[in-house]
């Protein structure tokens, strides 16, 4: 056994946050929170406390240098923790250490870390304190001027929680998210562990990470996670928050995709936890075949959740109107919710929590994303792959029966962009292909099954139409030139061959 596998550590209780660390912090040492503004650092270090109250029954010191308590109970009262009851019953203790606007500034050098370390020491003992934040030293070391006193105060205070016993989190501010650890590049050297929270402008929308530079001795994963903070749930990491769930028996029970010609490639249908992809250019039937998936799945008595970020909610009530799918029946019946929004209103990690929360919330048995492409505009390729991962674990968990749609490429990316759908295949149970060919100066559509995991499937591509009454799948496309299918793929969507 090595001296890493008998480190100690202290589960957080943050969701997502203690599969980086592989299992949490190590206990009995500091470990110092950096980042810049606005990145999320008080409320990874206040959940650290109430997280340990809550689930572990730890009681918590919180030191703080900014805000006034009183802030700190309001804020954290929005995500359901109540400080002030914790407080009377001696679980949480504030220490006070703000500047206040009616003392004078403290001369450089002359702050009384001893006597702030008596009042931490005084506040760990009288609640039994395991757990101690101090939030933030930025506003005590902007008064000072020498880096070599800020290193020494930093290890008196590292060495200070160190002898009370108690896991702790310092938060310190960042002058950028890329250019070093700290503000003064000395506080990450006298103590053990360090974590970076980032808060990136990548393509004009912001993305949080979080980063384990080191933890001294101890594994962890490496790398930067997505992270959101959810007004209701705190802080989040995708998608790591949610493959700890346990697995439920997968199902062998069928389900209609509301096509009988496609649920005969499928070999009699979905089964009911499969995750199912649909990859077609636009124009090629995805939009249809989802509404038809919900509908079948109302007939059948079954809850149906749509999302869709292609159409606004007059345009899908026209086509659906067209096709005989009575929309507003559904939902006023209640068997029916969907929501249509555009991807730029909110970002990536906002767009999870709020699908996650309408599954939760709506108990569907039935769920469709309709595109996954359109969300290509705000995120990146790793970042909604990671959205997807932590979907996959939420609904197969739920056995709710799954459809995500997607365009081949995306047509607001480079033609060198890989396909999200590309991506996502190794992801799914079931990948069904929908597809363009010119026939006698004609374009029609195919389609075909590419895979359909612990299921014999049709492995014919066939012919496709589509009409007033829906969409309907033929004979074999027999004799297709698979270079006439690629060289009109390659014109209507720049930068797919698609192989048929």
């Amino acid at each position: 056994m090595t001296d890493a596998d008998t480190i100690e550590r202290t589960p957080t209780g943050i969701n997502g946050f203690d599969q980086v660390a592989i299992g949490g912090l190590p206990a009995g040492r500091p470990t110092l929170v950096t980042g810049t503004t606005g990145s999320g650092k008080t409320i990874f270090a206040g959940e650290f406390l109430t997280r340990g109250i809550k689930r572990n029954g730890q009681p918590g010191v919180f030191v703080t240098f900014e805000e006034p308590p009183e802030a700190i109970r309001r804020n954290f009262a929005s995500l359901g923790f109540p400080i002030e009851q914790w407080e009377a019953e001696g679980k949480w203790a504030f220490v006070d250490a703000a500047e206040r606007k009616d003392e004078e500034a403290a001369v450089i050098g002359s702050y009384d870390f001893g006597a702030l370390t008596s009042r931490i020491e005084h506040a760990v003992r009288r609640i039994g304190a395991s757990r101690v934040v101090l939030d933030s030293l930025g506003a005590v070391f902007a008064r000072f001027t020498d880096t070599g006193i800020v290193r020494k105060e930093t290890q008196r205070l590292a060495s200070a929680l160190n002898s009370l016993g108690v896991t702790s989190i310092i938060t310190a501010e960042r002058n950028s998210e890329y250019d070093g650890v700290s503000r003064y590049n000395v506080e990450e050297f006298v103590v053990d562990n360090v974590i970076v929270l980032r808060n990136v402008l990548v393509g004009e929308r912001r993305r949080r990470t979080v980063e384990i530079v080191k933890f001294r001795g101890a594994p962890h994963r490496t790398g930067e996670w997505l992270f959101t903070i959810d007004p209701r749930e705190g802080f989040v990491v995708i998608p790591l928050a949610f493959l700890g769930m346990p697995s439920a028996p997968a199902s062998s029970t069928r389900v209609s995709s509301g096509n009988p010609g496609l649920d005969r490639m499928c070999g009699g249908g979905f089964y009911r936890d499969a995750v199912v992809l649909l990859s077609g250019p636009s124009g090629s039937g995805k939009t249809l075949t989802s509404l038809k998936f919900l509908d079948a799945g109302v007939a059948a008595g079954e809850r149906c959740l749509g999302f869709t970020f292609d159409e606004t909610r007059e345009q899908m009530r026209r086509n659906t109107a067209g096709w005989g799918i009575d929309l507003e029946g559904m939902e006023e019946a209640g068997q029916l919710q969907v929501v249509c929004d555009y991807p730029e209103v909110a970002s990536l990690e906002d767009y999870f929590i709020r699908i996650r929360r309408a599954v939760v919330d709506f108990e569907p048995q039935r769920l469709v994303i309709d595109t996954l492409s359109a969300m290509e505009r705000i995120a990146t390729p790793r970042a909604l792959l990671d959205l997807v991962i932590a979907l996959g674990a939420v609904v197969r968990e739920r056995r709710i029966t799954t459809l995500f749609t997607s365009a081949p490429t995306s047509r607001f990316t480079p033609m060198a962009t890989p396909s999200i759908a590309r991506e996502l295949a190794s992801l799914t149970d079931v990948t069904i292909a929908l597809r363009y060919f010119q026939k006698a100066g004609m374009i029609k559509r195919t389609i075909a099954v590419v895979q359909n995991r612990g299921s014999a499937h049709d492995e014919f591509v066939r012919k496709v139409t589509i009409d007033s009454g829906g969409m309907h799948i033929g004979d074999p496309a027999v004799g297709l030139d698979a270079m006439e299918a690629a060289d009109l793929d390659a014109a209507s969507m720049p930068g797919v061959i698609g192989d048929i």
